[in-house]
C-alpha cells in the first residue's frame, strides 16, 4: 500500500492505494485531503470486507505453527505511521505487516517489497503529467475511481500473460475483447434496473 500525491489547483491531495503483488488487482482506493488515521481506516476497511474471511482462513490454517514460521497474508508499506496504526486496528495478529520498505529494496535483499503499488503510481503520474493539476477535488476522485476500475478490468498486464488483474484474480465477468464498453454496459443494466 502506498499513496500518491496530486496537485488540485494549489491544494494537494492523496491517492490511497492497495495491490495485490501477485495478481496486480488494486484492491482497495482511496482519494483523501489529508492522509489521517481515519481515512487510512476507511481506506483500509475496503481491504477488510472483501477479503478478511480468506485472511482467516490462511491465518487458521497457520496459527499452531510457531510464530516466525507462520506464512501470513502480508501488507507492505512505507514508513508512514498513519498505514501502520490502522493495520493495527483492522487486521492485528491476523496479517503481518512490513513497514518502512524503501522503493529499491530488492537491491537491499528485502524479501517483501512495494514495487507494484510503485508501478501503478507510475502509471497515475504519467496519465496526469500533461494535465499538471486537477480542477477540483470532485474531478480528482472521479477520475482516480475511474483509473481504478480501467487498471482491474480492462488493462491486460504484462506480467500476467495478457490478462487483466481481475482475470488473474478469478474476477470473470466476461467482458470479451471490448472490455470497456461491455462493462458500461454491465454497469448501465444495473443503473437501470436500481431505477426501477
Amino acid at each position: 500500500m502506498d499513496e500518491k500525491v496530486v496537485h488540485v489547483g494549489k491544494e494537494k491531495g492523496y491517492d490511497l492505494n492497495a495491490i495485490d503483488g501477485r495478481t496486480k488487482y488494486l484492491l482497495a482506493h482511496l482519494y483523501v485531503r489529508k492522509r489521517t488515521f481515519r481515512k487510512c481506516v476507511e481506506f483500509l476497511r475496503q481491504i477488510k470486507r472483501t477479503c478478511y474471511e480468506q485472511m482467516l482462513a490462511v491465518y487458521n490454517r497457520e496459527r499452531r505453527k510457531p510464530v516466525k514460521q507462520r506464512r501470513l497474508v502480508t501488507f507492505v508499506c512505507d514508513g508512514f505511521e498513519n498505514y501502520r496504526n490502522a493495520f493495527s486496528k483492522l487486521f492485528y495478529n491476523v496479517c503481518r505487516l512490513v513497514f518502512g520498505v524503501p522503493i529499491a529494496c530488492r537491491k537491499y535483499g528485502l524479501e517483501h517489497n512495494n514495487n507494484p503499488i510503485e508501478r501503478y503510481n507510475g502509471d497515475i503520474k504519467d496519465r496526469i503529467k500533461t494535465m499538471r493539476h486537477f480542477g477540483s477535488h470532485d474531478g480528482a476522485c472521479a477520475f482516480l475511481d475511474l483509473r481504478r476500475t480501467i487498471h482491474n478490468f480492462v488493462n491486460p498486464h504484462m506480467g500476467l500473460k495478457g490478462k487483466t488483474p481481475a482475470e488473474a484474480a478469478g474476477i470473470d465477468l466476461g467482458l470479451g475483447r471490448s472490455k470497456l464498453l461491455n462493462l458500461m454496459r454491465i454497469f448501465g443494466k444495473k443503473k437501470h434496473h436500481s431505477l426501477r
